[in-house]
């Protein structure tokens, strides 16, 4: 698959709330994950590397999570091995915080999975 096809198929299931499968099925091994510095500050780490430390960090973020009040995921724009996505949820923890957030989500593409991506937010 090229970068236009996984993009699509990527909004197509972030849509339908699948993000496991996302990245059980289109993530490489190898893939490496980018927070912003201020990330630090949540508890989240900036660098993550491998697909088991990536899905390992995605559960424990799960964990805090109460409730998702709503998600959603623009069109992707493409460009050679990249594309990118405006995304968002409002959520509630499970402290009883409730938050909204928006960010902009960049995915790098290599032999048909995506091998990195960079949250701005």
């Amino acid at each position: 698959m090229d970068a236009q096809a996984i993009a699509d198929k990527y909004v197509s299931l972030f849509r339908q709330g699948k993000a496991a499968e996302i990245q059980n099925t289109m993530y490489h091994q190898d893939v490496v994950c980018r927070e912003p510095e201020h990330a630090l500050a949540m508890g989240i780490p900036t660098l993550t590397e491998g697909l088991e430390a990536v899905q390992a960090k995605s559960k424990a973020r799960q964990a805090t999570i109460a409730e998702v009040h709503s998600f959603y995921c623009s069109e992707p724009i493409v460009n050679a091995n990249y594309f990118s996505v405006a995304m968002g949820r409002e959520l509630t923890f499970k402290n009883g915080q409730r938050l909204k957030a928006d960010e902009i989500a960049v995915f790098g593409v290599k032999d048909g999975k995506i091998i990195s991506e960079t949250f701005f937010y």
